[in-house]
């Protein structure tokens, strides 16, 4: 499914692009340049504008993903089947947007490789570990942590695809994978519910999609905050 989600229009972030719109009205030109080239920290972009880049993504991913969800939530009985996995691509593909965002926000490097959308192995797996972090798993919160020590000290900074596809991070990419199985089952069976009845399932998909998506984006920004590989950067 995720892979699936990949490949619908506007899912890849580019970081370059996202940073230059995200502080253009706030910082000076050479400012957000050298936010581009290390992070927004290392460039000495404040605080609070990083925040309020953070929570305008958040709103923005939000608004959304949940305007999606309350469409979706129209087929009522017949068109479940189709409806539920057609939504939940939807919602990963803003869960893959959000997590882009607040990962460049806080320092990591480009999640993609090449100027092309495809999903590699290593891009995957990190924002498998990403979701887990959303979801409140702790394999998930200690494997992002590793996988940050490790581009922290990389003259270069890239992503480390073999650790995430082979090495230490891949065994607990498979255990958070399983972990988030069970959890995207219970999500499907609760907005699949919400579909059954034709525009009454339309409100309870938005407001699931309300009551769950925001806290899911807190929970990563919290905790890529607390990495902030931006502050540690020396370049």
């Amino acid at each position: 499914m995720l892979v699936a989600a990949a490949q619908l229009p506007g899912v890849r972030i580019h970081r370059e692009s996202y940073l230059r719109s995200a502080f253009a009205k706030s910082c000076a030109p050479d400012q957000v340049e050298e936010a581009v080239r290390t992070s927004p920290s290392a460039a000495g972009i404040d605080a609070s504008l990083i925040e309020k880049a953070a929570s305008d993504s958040i709103r923005f991913e939000t608004a959304k993903v949940s305007t999606l969800s309350a469409a979706a939530g129209l087929p009522g009985g017949i068109g479940i089947a189709a409806a539920v996995p057609a939504d939940l691509a939807q919602y990963l593909a803003h869960m893959m947007r959000i997590a882009q965002k607040l990962a460049y926000l806080y320092g990591w490097p480009e999640l993609f490789e090449g100027s092309g959308d495809d999903l590699d192995d290593g891009t995957h797996n990190i924002l498998m570990l990403f979701f887990g972090v959303m979801f409140g798993t702790q394999v998930a919160n200690a494997a992002v942590a590793s996988v940050a020590k490790m581009i922290a000290e990389q003259a270069v900074r890239q992503l480390p695809k073999q650790a995430l596809t082979k090495g230490a991070i891949y065994p607990l990419v498979k255990q958070v994978a399983s972990l988030l199985g069970t959890q995207m089952t219970k999500q499907i069976f609760a907005r699949g519910v919400g579909k059954v009845i034709p525009v009454i399932g339309a409100a309870v998909e938005g407001g699931i999609t309300l009551a769950t998506f925001p806290p899911m984006c807190k929970r990563l920004r919290v905790h890529l905050r607390g990495l902030d590989l931006g502050a540690a950067r020396v370049a």
